[in-house]
């Protein structure tokens, strides 16, 4: 990773509430336990100029094109053994057509909770030296933008190397610590996007891989789809298995059921072999927003109605804050449109970000783009994770 420290300020939104020490989280109820934030107006210094496509009115307050990259919307999270954190930013600006100018990038982040800053530390930029995209790309350099991939998932093996979950395949990437891609993008069979150049779409645009997560042993990822596939049950996701070492998927699939087909995922984590957290939140943001949560899933389908099996475990738009952490209020809401990061911290402890879609969004403040959030939450019941994955790093 780059060695630049950039220190930034969280810009919490104050209440006038006091803490009420008699307050109690209802049951099942989870508590807000730390809040940070990184300003939606965060850059990569000294980066290329980006937004060209965005014209030059006013979003939400911000003038576009920009100067430099942003550290942009987070769609995928990983926890590092030193207390940061590796995330990715998504295709760029919104769409395949406005993001040409936008490149590919894993940023380092550190959020400081007691005071609830974030530092950005550096990060690596995606590149395709090795020519294993099997179409054109935006860059004569090889650098991969949000033209070429809309990457949304991130998870890293035993190796150090990188696997990312793309939605314009959808593909699954491989990529090694420096950001180089290793190998050929892995399709899923039989499921193609509209931006997929085999053409015959079955599945909608920015629908693909939403969600990774690697298995507890290392050898397999889940990959879990966004959207429906045509002929598929509506509001079903197909959960993919893919074998690590032979860089391809096993056929092995489950199905995630939605609570209603207008909803959507936006990240998945493993607990154990059988189980893993997944994010189902809708499109509304601010005041608007009504589902954004977390369930448990247990793939092994106790009531054998061919789906997962699902536990609400936090609603992120009723969390507990009888501190007032970070200076909001209690309870706590989480309003965002795109939800897209979870990681466990220990066995009752999630940190949880928003994707800022900068400088699109503005759930937190109307009219203003949205930070990027990050705040841990303690569930009211313990995960008995794997102990793999309480220490993978």
């Amino acid at each position: 990773m780059g060695l630049t420290i950039v220190t930034v300020t969280a810009l919490a939104t104050p209440t006038t509430a006091a803490p009420d020490p008699a307050r109690h989280p209802a049951r099942g109820q989870a508590v807000l336990t730390n809040f940070a934030a990184l300003p939606a107006e965060t850059f990569v210094p000294g980066s290329e100029p980006s937004g060209a496509a965005l014209g030059t009115a006013p979003v939400n307050g911000v003038t576009p094109p920009f100067a430099d990259q942003p550290v942009q919307g987070f769609s995928g999270l990983l926890r590092n053994s030193d207390g940061t954190f590796d995330v990715i930013s998504d295709n760029g600006f919104g769409t395949r057509a406005n993001s040409a100018d936008f490149l590919l990038r894993i940023h380092r982040i550190a959020p400081e909770f007691r005071s609830g800053n974030v530092d950005v530390l550096g990060g690596i930029t995606l590149t395709d030296p090795g020519n294993r995209m099997p179409f054109p790309l935006v860059r004569a350099d090889r650098v991969l933008t949000g033209q070429d991939l809309d990457i949304e998932s991130i998870t890293r093996t035993a190796d150090g190397t990188y696997w990312i979950g793309d939605e314009f395949g959808p593909y699954l990437l491989h990529f090694d610590r420096a950001g180089r891609l290793l190998s050929a993008p892995v399709p899923l069979p039989g499921v193609r996007a509209p931006e997929n150049p085999a053409g015959s779409p079955n599945l909608g645009s920015s629908k693909g891989f939403e969600a990774i997560t690697l298995s507890p042993d290392g050898k397999t990822i889940n990959a879990l789809l966004e959207g429906t596939v045509a002929g598929d049950e509506p509001g079903t996701l197909r959960l993919n298995e893919l074998d690590v070492e032979r860089n391809r998927f096993t056929g092995t699939r489950w199905v995630y059921q939605l609570e209603n087909p207008d909803l959507a995922i936006g990240d998945a984590i493993a607990v154990d072999r059988n189980r893993l957290l997944v994010i189902e939140r809708d499109g509304g943001q601010g005041a608007a927003a009504l589902v954004k949560r977390i369930y448990l899933a247990d793939k092994r389908d106790r009531d054998r109605d061919g789906k997962l099996d699902k536990t609400l475990v936090a609603d992120l738009l009723d969390l507990a804050n009888p501190k007032h952490v970070g200076g909001q209020a209690d309870p706590f809401r989480f309003p965002f449109t795109t939800i897209e990061d979870v990681t466990i911290l220990d066995d009752r402890t999630l940190l949880v970000a928003n994707d800022n879609n900068f400088p699109s969004s503005s759930g937190r403040t109307p009219g203003k783009p949205d930070d990027n959030e990050l705040i841990t939450i303690r569930l009211a019941d313990t995960l008995h994770a794997d102990p793999r994955v309480l220490r993978r790093r």
